[in-house]
């Protein structure tokens, strides 16, 4: 029982509905790699079966009985032996060329089609996304139109870190000092399609990279071509001006607080630095601290409040001002205003 009870508690985590989970593909490369899966479980499954077959009967055909006698020893059998140096070689081939070739196929995007590039930038614990050909750059979500094919150029600014979209294609490190490479083709809209509303396809970072690692997260929206080039036009606005006393408040605490030690707000000049995510449509993204929480007042204002209640170890929790120094401390009203300013930035 308790085998069975493991074995149910393994196989639920596999199911498709889950937002991770790597048996729901999308997309030639998820596809690929899901086809590469499957056929090289078939293969050790065959393989693992006989086996077993063969060693049970080998245990009870020659099982130890009371009148039994020492077999005649013999040495070498040039038939059992040619057969098992054959077979695994056939198995090997069986293995290793269907695993060559999509390993080829998942180095680089077709060539002679269109692609879009993005370059990753990996940092404890956030992601920042560019897209050098269209001039935008964004944090901890991206949107990619569907059936284009997508290269990433992925770098790290600090330790290893791993690119993972579980649904859409296999992990890729993230080494600090070099620049690896991996792409994939969306083919639908919709991550859930029973779901009504648009969804989502989740990311992750798939190598421990630090205390945070497990919080270090990312969406990926697909959209129709016309709505993702809304998007990129969308993003290449400049941010709004608040349009209440509160959010005007909040951006002067913005300015006076340290918030732009850290983070820059294209359009405003004195908002321009680099060390933490870029929050220019902060209030347009779905998800914040880095694809942990939906981005609504209540939870923007607990992260403002304390960031480490929702990811341990953020540098904004461990270097900024207002968390450390007691005299800078922000109070009711100047969360309250924060909070009016970031989430009219759409």
């Amino acid at each position: 029982m308790v085998f069975v009870g493991l074995f149910v508690a393994v196989m639920s985590g596999c199911t498709p509905e889950h937002p991770q989970s790597t048996f729901d593909s999308h997309g030639p490369v998820a596809e690929a790699q899901m086809g590469l899966f499957n056929l090289l479980t078939w293969i050790v499954s065959v393989v693992f079966i006989l086996m077993t077959v063969g060693l049970l009967y080998t245990i009870f055909k020659f099982r130890a009985r009371p009148d039994s006698k020492p077999p005649t020893q013999t040495h070498g059998n040039t038939k059992l032996e040619i057969a098992w140096t054959i077979i695994p070689i056939i198995l090997l081939a069986a293995v290793a060329i269907p695993t060559v070739q999509t390993q080829f196929y998942i180095a680089a995007p077709p060539e002679g089609e269109d692609k879009l590039v993005v370059n990753v930038i990996a940092h404890q614990w956030w992601w920042e996304f560019d897209y050098p050909d269209l001039g935008v750059s964004t944090a901890n979500e991206f949107h990619v139109p569907v059936g284009t094919n997508i290269e990433f150029n992925l770098e790290s600014v600090d330790v290893l870190h791993s690119f993972w979209v579980p649904k859409l294609a296999g992990k890729m490190d993230i080494i600090p000092g070099k620049t690896t490479s991996m792409w994939f083709k969306a083919d639908t809209v919709d991550a859930d399609p029973s779901t009504p509303e648009k969804d989502s396809f989740y990311g992750q970072c798939a190598e421990f990279c630090g205390v945070a690692h497990s919080w270090m997260r990312f969406r990926v929206w697909v959209d129709e071509q016309d709505e993702f080039d809304a998007w990129v036009e969308h993003e290449k606005s400049l941010a709004q001006d608040p349009d209440t006393d509160l959010a005007e408040a909040g951006y002067k605490l913005f300015l006076t607080k340290g918030c732009v030690a850290c983070h820059s707000i294209n359009g405003r000049p004195d908002a321009v630095a680099v060390r933490g995510p870029n929050l220019t449509h902060f209030g347009s993204r779905g998800t914040l601290a880095a694809g942990i929480k939906p981005n609504d007042d209540m939870n923007l204002r607990a992260w403002l409040k304390d960031p480490n209640s929702l990811k341990t170890g953020t540098i904004m929790a461990n270097e900024a001002a207002v968390y450390i120094n007691p005299d800078l401390a922000l109070t009711d009203s100047d969360l309250d205003g924060l909070v009016a300013y970031l989430r009219g930035l759409k």
